[in-house]
């Protein structure tokens, strides 16, 4: 019988399902929206529940645009948004505490500044290859555990859990805790060189063990599905890997030096530097790109945090236009932008 995988690639502002056969062809896919929300300036955050329901939909409506039997599904891999930090209740119903903190938050801005006053800056990114930012999750689950009521004394009693998206979805479909390296190497939280979690670094953003996720490599079997639709329970989630790792790895940028830049909500140069992490003194991320087996291959990476999402700005903040499509014939309407310019800081510089 024909086996397919399914592909779960959970995003900013939707979720699309693919399904791939043998050959890489894509027989089905699907793109389920959700909303942003955004209580106050600069903050940014997504509803849990919603992501979910924008997984369960586009993975069912993509099967059915396959016409295939879902029980034809060999494995599931999940690509996801980084750094948005969830946090949920450990038992069956993964039910959030709290709405999810977004990459795109700016709320711990003046956290991050004392932090670099302490002379903290150079440690960090020599631990983490991240640089002090609002960014990255571990500031975000610090704030999290502040300002929620009882999820502290929870979470170190193992009761409230943490994860980035791909963990959040890991443990609805399957009941497992896990997340893999590229994305715990977005924490701030996670040693980049022995690719575990750092005692020095939880115990300085005020972070109980007993939350984390345990960290895998990007291509092993994390677990076995439990009543997620009607593909067959014991269906193996077989890869995760956060979103512009993954476009790294899907435009074959296998050999130390090659590179893309990929263009979406923000736009990610990521630069392949081979099995040693490479330190930038330009500001530049230093990540995991994948693990494959025992070794890491490490990237590069430089990001400008809005490009598509600018586009969503002009249709829904200035409403210049109903569609994102418009955008194109309205750019190609005049022949110049008759000297003005747009700097896309609308989440800082």
């Amino acid at each position: 019988m024909q086996k397919y995988v399914l592909a779960i690639d959970q995003g900013t502002t939707g979720t699309t399902a693919l399904l791939f056969d043998e050959d890489l062809r894509i027989l089905g896919k699907s793109t389920v929206d959700f909303p942003q929300y955004f209580p106050q300036p600069g903050w940014v955050e997504h509803d849990l529940n919603q992501i979910w329901d924008s997984v369960l939909k586009a993975v069912k409506t993509a099967l059915q645009g396959a016409k295939v039997s879902s029980s034809s599904i060999a494995a599931i891999g999940i690509t996801n948004q980084r750094e948005t930090t969830c946090l949920w209740e450990r038992g069956e119903q993964a039910q959030p505490l709290r709405k999810a903190i977004v990459w795109q938050d700016r709320r711990t801005a003046a956290e991050c500044e004392k932090l670099r006053k302490k002379g903290l800056s150079k440690k960090v990114q020599m631990k983490t290859g991240l640089v002090l930012d609002p960014y990255f999750s571990a500031t975000k689950l610090q704030w999290m555990l502040k300002n929620t009521p009882g999820a502290l004394a929870r979470a170190k009693k193992g009761q409230v859990l943490f994860g980035t998206i791909e963990s959040y979805l890991l443990y609805r479909l399957t009941g497992e805790h896990r997340t893999d390296v590229t994305n715990a190497s977005r924490t701030l939280l996670m040693d980049l060189k022995k690719c575990k979690w750092d005692e020095d670094l939880r115990k300085l953003f005020g972070i109980p063990a007993e939350m984390l996720p345990e960290i895998f490599p990007s291509a092993v079997e994390y677990g076995r599905t439990k009543g997620f639709l009607d593909i067959p329970d014991g269906t193996p989630v077989s890869g995760m890997i956060g979103d512009q790792q993954s476009a790294l790895f899907g435009q074959a940028c296998f050999e130390k030096g090659s590179a893309k830049c990929t263009y979406g909500t923000g736009a990610f140069a990521v630069l392949n530097t081979g099995d040693k992490p490479v330190f930038s003194k330009s500001q530049m991320l230093t990540t995991v790109a994948w693990q494959l087996g025992k070794k890491p291959t490490y990237a590069l990476e430089g990001s400008a945090f809005i490009a598509g999402a600018a586009v969503q700005w002009l249709r829904d903040g200035l409403e210049l236009f109903g569609k994102s499509s418009e955008v194109e014939r309205l750019a190609e309407s005049v022949p110049d932008a008759g000297g003005v310019l747009f700097v896309p800081a609308l989440s800082g510089m």
